[in-house]
């Protein structure tokens, strides 16, 4: 089974759209974005899509987004990963919805992909709301690692809407190749994962990766289109 995520619950407004062609989610909770509004309106949203749902904390940094490294102590890092999941965790508590995943946001998703400090500080602030979930984990990242030697149940997941180095970092969105917007050439990326295990690099290299999820930001351009089209040809 191919599965399908989105993040959502960003300010987008699409999350209506994109609910009815994926299979699991992720709800900003305050780092980057979202209140307890905006949470419960999401949770809401996918509810009743039967959409797997998962939290989406990030670097506490709403100006930027959340896609820009920033100085941060660790005891503040970690103190504002557990606020994050503990506003989650009441919101899918008070709407009687289950915890699906785990999958961090943008700049910290990339920092605990390489630094195996900074994972181990995700990893152990996110314990004890990770017993009966997954954590989505990009493939051979030091947060893999991590998790799994702290016994926590990992799902590998690449990026249906972006290209990669030749290291499977993501190209850095500064870059007009940052993005694939093309649905058909989204569909071509996919599947060559899918069906041969590996990814072609911006240089033209094929690389080995694995992935059982894949995600479409919700942000990119074109999201509903491309989600739409995946959704389709997967099921053909």
């Amino acid at each position: 089974m191919v599965d399908f995520n989105c993040d959502v619950g960003e300010g987008i407004a699409n999350e209506h759209l994109l609910m009815p062609h994926i299979t699991s989610c992720n709800i900003a909770c305050g780092g980057h974005f979202g209140d307890e509004n905006s949470i419960d309106e999401t949770i809401q949203c996918a509810l009743k899509n039967n959409v797997l749902i998962g939290a989406h904390p990030s670097f506490s940094d709403k100006e930027n987004f959340g896609r820009k490294w920033i100085q941060i102590t660790n005891e503040n890092l970690s103190e504002s990963i557990q606020y994050q999941m503990d506003l989650f965790m009441e919101r899918m508590f008070l709407n009687k919805a289950t915890l699906h995943h785990i999958k961090p946001h943008g700049a910290l998703y990339n920092a605990i992909a390489k630094d195996k400090n900074i994972a181990k500080i995700f990893v152990n602030s996110i314990l004890k709301y990770s017993r009966n979930s997954f954590l989505y984990v990009p493939y051979k990242s030091e947060i893999e690692k991590v998790a799994i030697k702290n016994n926590i149940k990992i799902i590998y997941e690449a990026f249906a809407d972006r290209n990669y180095n030749d290291d499977l970092t993501l190209v850095n969105r500064t870059y007009s190749n940052a993005t694939i917007t093309d649905k058909k050439k989204v569909f071509q990326h996919v599947s060559k994962i899918v069906f041969e295990g590996k990814v072609k690099t911006i240089s033209g290299i094929q690389k080995e990766i694995k992935a059982a999820t894949f995600c479409v930001h919700s942000d990119t351009e074109n999201a509903v289109e491309i989600i739409k089209y995946l959704s389709k040809k997967f099921k053909e």
